[in-house]
């Protein structure tokens, strides 16, 4: 992927692709009704909760042209999404398509974290300076942060940025390295699939009864975490093949402490302290506090 970043189509395309696939999320009872079997239960919350209700069904009982025509985008979107999807500096450089699609998950995650933000600025203004908390606010925030939660593990496989312990892989030679490799993606594609076999019944079940939050706001936070659960794992664990065939042939890499240090940030340091440094100065929080509190005396 190139390195350049920071056009408006990279964040408006997993913007745009929020906004698609929420729609679809919401309306998802809709499909449900018009493919699956008929459910009173589902067709009076698909009509408690229909955006558009005015709107004739374009296909069965319950979705609309709106509907599908969110679902007909969302795919289109993502494709968008890969293909415009450029690497940033601090980024790992890969150039396969399940990398291109990892990093617009990540890119999609980036703008969930806004949105997320956004419902709890809302909330707060609307709770503290006009008395006029919601019912919605905090549940929406809850499964917005499931999402986050679930779509930043995948990116940060991608990304080889998950947590891992380099004590002993560091000091072995290269083919043992490539043993190792083997095994750690093994364990992830056995946990992968043991968790898909395991929970998938559970969690079909509860996307085809909708299963809700039950509360006032009442959002399909089962229903849809569940099959998400299931489909990053999934994800994850393909991640980690591409990850083990596309660092096979890779040099070695020495990892130490100066892995964690941003130098951009000790540049910023040092021109904030300047070219001779702090000298003899004292600069320990316990010099400094007693200066300041010299001065206020």
């Amino acid at each position: 992927m190139e390195i350049k970043h920071g056009t408006p189509i990279e964040w408006l395309v997993p913007l745009a692709f929020c906004i698609c696939f929420g729609w679809v999320v919401w309306h998802g009872p809709a499909y449900i009704l018009d493919f699956g079997p008929e459910n009173g239960q589902l067709f009076a919350l698909h009509g408690r909760n229909d955006v558009t209700p005015n709107m004739a069904p374009l296909f069965g009982v319950s979705g609309d042209i709106v509907d599908y025509l969110a679902l007909l985008l969302s795919p289109i979107l993502f494709i968008v999404g890969m293909m415009t999807v450029r690497r940033a500096p601090m980024e790992f450089e890969s150039w396969r398509t399940v990398d291109r699609a990892s990093v617009f998950i990540g890119r999609v995650t980036m703008m969930l974290i806004v949105l997320l933000t956004s419902v709890m600025l809302y909330e707060v203004i609307l709770r503290y300076v006009f008395e006029r908390p919601t019912i919605w606010a905090n549940e929406l925030s809850l499964w917005l942060a499931g999402f986050v939660f679930l779509l930043s593990g995948l990116y940060a496989m991608q990304q080889r940025s998950h947590i891992r312990i380099f004590l002993l892989y560091d000091v072995l030679p290269r083919p043992v390295q490539r043993l190792f490799d083997i095994i750690s993606t093994t364990l992830i594609v056995t946990f992968a699939a043991a968790l898909i076999y395991g929970g998938y019944g559970e969690a079909f079940a509860k996307f085809m009864r909708w299963e809700t939050f039950g509360t006032a706001f009442d959002p399909p936070i089962p229903a849809t975490l569940k099959i998400t659960v299931l489909f990053v794992v999934a994800m994850v664990a393909i991640q980690s093949i591409i990850n083990l065939i596309s660092d096979w042939n890779a040099q070695p890499v020495m990892h130490s402490a100066a892995d964690d240090i941003d130098q951009e940030e000790l540049a910023a340091l040092r021109r904030a302290v300047g070219a001779e440094g702090t000298g003899d100065l004292d600069v320990t929080r316990g010099a400094i506090q007693g200066d300041q509190k010299r001065r206020n005396d």
